[in-house]
């Protein structure tokens, strides 16, 4: 009889296996996966450290959770500035004075904002009801149709009519030449990747791959006095109140023999004809064409966003108002339960960052354990 059953090996799962074996707790953590650190896992190939389910870029402004994070891993000073390929035309993201320049040759922010101001009266935007509502009034129709309509569609799989306004607002607009991505305080990726994070966090816990909780789901539920659930609360629950919509990806990976295949680590194709929606070149996430840092060959990822049906690796939840309501009907009958509790984006069913699993991880501690 363990204290805790951890399902799955991720972040959130990795962080709350910590905290309970630091006081003493005995802790099983098992993972459907062959390898530990969910999404964040990453490997070496080439020298350079491949982050296998898509870019990740730690950031936040929680100081809290930057120190905590910190005494796993060094991190390097990256700061994530992806640029958009659009019909071969190269712009800076998020938007800003240079991707606003680029487009409509303006150099100053008061002639920029003229003319995404005239372009919002142009198409008579009002109070946003839907995303391409929300980004045309944000960034005006030619960023629009250019930068946000055809990735937007591809990533989510509807029509930017028929998504929420609330997506869009993620991307920051500056009126200032800044191509920094995030406002965070906090920003940077940890030298080596992030696996030895995962590591060091269940260091000396008991922990078992290619295990696929609900194979032996009674046996698994009995071999503990709590559970950590991360997957998906609507599987737990055998879908009784229908199934919540994810998005899932799939990757193509390759090494290819040359030092620097596009400038970037993350290049995104924003027009609706290309399949996929970026290529990330992992070894700029260590600055690996720079100095004595370099390496002779380079490996390159494009990402294809996908349907998910049940038995697909789920990545993004789906948080329109249907989903979010019937995610409700689940959580209403999760605060009944005295044994499990649901944790990660899966079991929580929100698009988190990886600062937001570890805060929501520590917040589950300090209920729990403390």
């Amino acid at each position: 009889m363990y204290d805790y059953l951890i399902v799955g090996a991720g972040l959130f799962g990795a962080t709350v296996a910590y905290e309970a074996k630091k006081r003493g707790k005995s802790v099983l953590v098992i993972d459907k996966r062959g390898h530990i650190g969910g999404n964040i896992y990453t490997y070496e190939a080439e020298g350079i450290q491949v982050h296998k389910y898509g870019a990740h870029i730690f950031h936040t402004s929680n100081k809290e959770v930057w120190d905590y994070v910190n005494q796993f891993a060094e991190f390097n000073r990256y700061t994530n500035e992806p640029v958009a390929n659009y019909k071969g035309e190269m712009y800076n993201l998020p938007f800003n004075m240079n991707t606003f320049s680029k487009m409509w040759g303006v150099k100053t922010p008061s002639e920029a904002q003229a003319k995404i101001d005239e372009q919002i009266a142009a198409a008579g935007i009002g109070e946003p009801e839907n995303l391409e509502e929300q980004a045309i009034k944000m960034v005006g129709t030619d960023i629009y149709e250019k930068l946000v309509k055809g990735y937007t569609a591809k990533q989510w799989g509807k029509d930017c009519k028929d998504l929420p306004s609330f997506i869009i607002k993620r991307l920051p607009v500056r009126m200032v030449y800044d191509n920094n991505y995030f406002n965070d305080k906090y920003q940077g990726i940890p030298i080596g990747g992030y696996t030895q994070i995962v590591e060091k966090m269940l260091d000396g816990i008991e922990v078992r791959l290619n295990e696929d909780f609900f194979t032996k789901r009674e046996e698994y539920l009995d071999c503990a006095k709590k559970v950590v659930f991360t997957g998906m609360i609507d599987e737990f629950y055998d879908y009784c109140y229908g199934q919540l919509e994810y998005r899932s990806l799939n990757f193509e990976t390759e090494i290819l023999d040359c030092e620097n295949y596009q400038g970037n680590a993350v290049v995104n194709y924003t027009e609706r004809e290309v399949p996929y929606t970026r290529i990330i070149e992992h070894k700029h996430f260590e600055f690996m064409c720079q100095g004595e840092n370099k390496v002779p060959k380079t490996v390159i990822t494009r990402e294809y966003p996908a349907t998910w049906n049940v038995g697909d690796e789920p990545y993004y939840p789906m948080n329109d108002d249907k989903n979010n309501a019937l995610y409700q009907k689940y959580l209403e009958k999760a605060k009944s339960e005295n044994k499990v509790i649901f944790g990660g984006r899966l079991g929580m069913y929100k698009y988190f960052d990886m600062h937001n699993v570890i805060a929501a991880a520590l917040n589950v501690v300090k209920t729990e354990l403390d």
